[in-house]
C-alpha cells in the first residue's frame, strides 16, 4: 500500500506540473497561432493555425511600419550594451573583491542603496543631462536621439556589479597571487585567469543584460525623437496603437521579437543555472 500511495501522489504531482506548464506555455502558443492568422481571425480568437503568415510578414516588412529599422537598432543597442556592461560591471565586481580598502565597504553600500531608487525618480534629470550633451560637439554621439543615449545609462548597473562581486568571492585569491608572482599584470590576470574561471558568471550576466536591454522601452521612448532610432518595443507599441491595428502582423512581430531572448536563454541555460548558484569552473 505504501508504494501504491507514493505512485498515486507522484502521478498527481505530474498532472499538476503538466497543467501549470500548459498555463505558462499557452500565451506563447496563442501568439504563434495568431501569427499565422489574419487580423479578423485573431479578433475572433481562432485557435487553429492559418495560412496568413506570409502575408503578415509582407505587411510587417513594409518600410512605413519601421519594423526592420527597429529590429536592427535593437540588435545593435543590445549587443553593444551587453558587451560594455559585462566589461564594466565585471571589472567593478572583481575590484570590490580583490582589492582591500578602508572605504571599500562604504562605497559598496552606497552602490547598493542606488538599487532602491526607482528609475522614474531620476528620469527627468537624466533626460536633461543628455539634452545638454547635444550642445557639446564631442558628446553629440551620446546625446538625445542617438543609440548612444540608449546604451550609456545601461552600461553600469548596481545589480550586475553586486552579482559579479558576490560570485568573485569564490575566485581563488591564491591563484591571483601566484599569477602576480609569475609576472602577470592585473589586466592579464583578469582576462586570462578570472574570465575563464568565472565563465558561468559571465554567461549569466550576459543573459540578464541582454534581456534587460532587448526589452527596455521607457528610456528609449524618451530619447528617441525620430523614427530612424526607434527600437523594437517602440515599434510593437506603435503597431498595437494604430487606428486600424493589424493583429496578425502584430502577432508575427511579437514572435520575431521573442525569438532572440528565448534563443539566448536556451543556448546558455546551463551556464545561467551554474552562474546563479555561484559555480566556479
Amino acid at each position: 500500500m505504501g508504494k501504491t500511495k507514493k505512485k498515486v501522489i507522484l502521478a498527481i504531482e505530474y498532472v499538476f506540473l503538466c497543467f501549470v506548464s500548459f498555463l505558462c506555455a499557452f500565451p506563447f502558443l496563442w501568439m504563434i497561432i495568431g501569427a499565422t492568422n489574419t487580423s479578423s481571425d485573431v479578433m475572433r480568437n481562432k485557435m487553429t493555425f492559418g495560412s496568413a503568415l506570409w502575408n503578415n510578414l509582407q505587411t510587417l516588412l513594409q518600410p512605413e511600419k519601421g519594423f526592420v529599422t527597429g529590429l536592427s537598432n535593437t540588435i545593435i543597442k543590445t549587443v553593444v550594451t551587453t558587451l560594455l556592461s559585462l566589461l564594466v560591471c565585471s571589472l567593478a565586481g572583481y575590484s570590490f573583491t580583490m582589492y582591500r580598502s578602508q572605504k571599500r565597504e562604504k562605497l559598496f553600500n552606497i552602490l547598493l542603496l542606488t538599487m532602491m531608487i526607482p528609475f522614474s525618480s531620476i528620469m527627468v534629470p537624466l533626460y536633461r543631462m543628455f539634452a545638454q550633451m547635444n550642445k557639446i560637439p564631442v558628446l553629440k554621439l551620446v546625446g538625445l536621439n542617438t543609440l548612444g543615449a540608449m546604451i550609456l545609462p545601461s552600461v553600469s548597473t548596481a545589480f550586475l556589479i553586486f552579482f559579479f562581486r558576490q560570485n568573485a568571492k569564490s575566485f581563488s585569491k591564491e591563484l591571483a597571487e601566484a599569477a602576480r608572482i609569475d609576472g602577470l599584470g592585473e589586466w592579464a590576470i583578469f582576462f586570462k585567469i578570472f574570465f575563464p574561471v568565472m565563465r558561468s558568471t559571465f554567461a549569466t550576466g550576459a543573459i540578464v543584460s541582454f534581456m534587460n536591454s532587448w526589452n527596455n522601452y521607457l528610456w528609449p521612448l524618451l530619447v528617441a525623437q525620430s523614427p530612424q532610432v526607434r527600437t523594437l518595443p517602440m515599434v510593437l507599441s506603435a503597431l498595437g496603437q494604430s487606428y486600424t491595428a493589424d493583429y496578425g502582423a502584430l502577432m508575427t512581430a511579437i514572435v520575431i521579437a521573442t525569438l532572440p531572448s528565448a534563443l539566448v536563454y536556451f543556448l546558455m541555460q546551463k551556464e545561467f543555472v551554474a552562474g546563479m548558484t555561484g559555480a566556479v569552473k
